[in-house]
């Protein structure tokens, strides 16, 4: 940018004042895994490849959304966000913006070994990886893939490579995984990661969630009492994880051991958010749980300037509801899966 004017910045704030400086793009709504809380054994019907974006599409928009929109964190996700060819390209596009963004990843782990080295010279900084079971076949039910290899070798790689803390995310289900909580843990204290639990949400695209089937947060932490957790004293700001330390234990960094809970459904964050998403095929979602969407790729492809798609996204993020409202009598599940929104 060190030879054209830098673009004024109009952040992206919504009626309740809340200001999204968090940027979450699904590179594909594409899986290598089939989890039975997420997608049927068959799979989906695809998006055809002309309704996604481009990769110059996409680190367009990412260009917008940090030079003229304030955008300070932008996290990869998917589907299965390293099924996407350009990906490492992409990262270094966004990691070469000014200001540059934090870059974060979101991944399923299979693959990882592979790219962990390239995504960190790309310039990712870090990554989350998806965990729900330490058995393998247990995970072969859970995913319908015998793939738990995979994952635990994308683990430590994406440690060596320094794409740190690394994080691994856990969705607990009641009869199915519930009773591996603490084993879960001691695996990650183990190996320097940073567990998050996170309670299901109906966001499958069958359509079969159901909010007494779900392990609570409050369940979840009842699970971990062996461990004696402390309340953490650190604010959490916007981040979606509540943290508790754990007694006598270090994470990598040699800083006090920590386990976060993300209780979306039974503890919901809403009045904190600070993020804004963009689908594979271009649709601006102001909510996890939105109904509807704003259509960036149509004005991408009829020719809008940079200031258009900026002023498209802020009126997108205006109307961002106070809350996801699942407790609601009117809540309406997403017609799109989680696999089809990003994480």
């Amino acid at each position: 940018m060190s030879t054209r004017e830098k673009p004024a910045v109009t952040p992206l704030a919504d009626r309740f004042g809340r200001v999204a400086r968090d940027l979450r793009v699904s590179l594909t709504d594409r899986c290598n895994l089939r989890c039975t809380y997420c997608m049927p054994e068959e799979g989906l019907a695809w998006l055809p490849r002309q309704q996604q974006l481009t990769d110059d599409e996409v680190i367009r928009l990412i260009r917008v959304a940090v030079e003229r929109l304030g955008i300070r964190q932008v996290r990869f996700t998917g589907g299965e966000p390293l099924l996407r060819r350009g990906l490492v390209g992409i990262v270094q596009a966004a990691a070469a913006l000014e200001p540059r963004p934090t870059l974060m990843l979101t991944t399923n782990g299979i693959g990882l070994e592979r790219l962990a080295v390239p995504l960190r010279d790309a310039g990712l900084d870090r990554v989350n990886v998806s965990l729900d079971t330490l058995d393998p076949a247990r995970f072969r039910e859970l995913t319908r893939r015998d793939r738990l290899p995979d994952v635990l070798r994308g683990l430590s790689a994406a440690a060596a490579a320094g794409l740190t803390p690394v994080k691994v995310n856990t969705v607990l289900m009641r009869g199915i995984n519930d009773d591996e909580a603490p084993a879960l843990l001691r695996f990650a204290l183990d190996h320097g990661y940073q567990l998050r639990f996170i309670e299901q949400m109906p966001l499958d695209a069958q359509h079969q969630w159901n909010r007494h089937e779900m392990v609570t947060a409050e369940e979840i932490l009842a699970s971990l009492q062996p461990y004696a957790l402390q309340p953490d004293s650190v604010s959490r700001g916007t981040a979606p994880a509540e943290t508790w330390l754990v007694p006598g234990h270090l994470d990598a960094a040699g800083e006090p051991a920590r386990v976060g809970v993300i209780g979306s459904v039974t503890r919901p964050f809403c009045g904190d958010c600070d993020r804004t998403r963009l689908t594979a095929d271009g649709q601006v979602r102001d909510c996890l749980f939105a109904t509807d969407e704003s259509d960036l790729r149509k004005l991408v492809r009829d020719g809008a300037s940079d200031a258009d798609l900026a002023e498209a996204w802020r009126v997108a993020m205006s109307g961002k509801r106070a809350g996801h409202g699942i407790d609601d009598p009117s809540f309406l599940q997403p017609a799109r899966p989680m696999s089809a929104i990003g994480g």
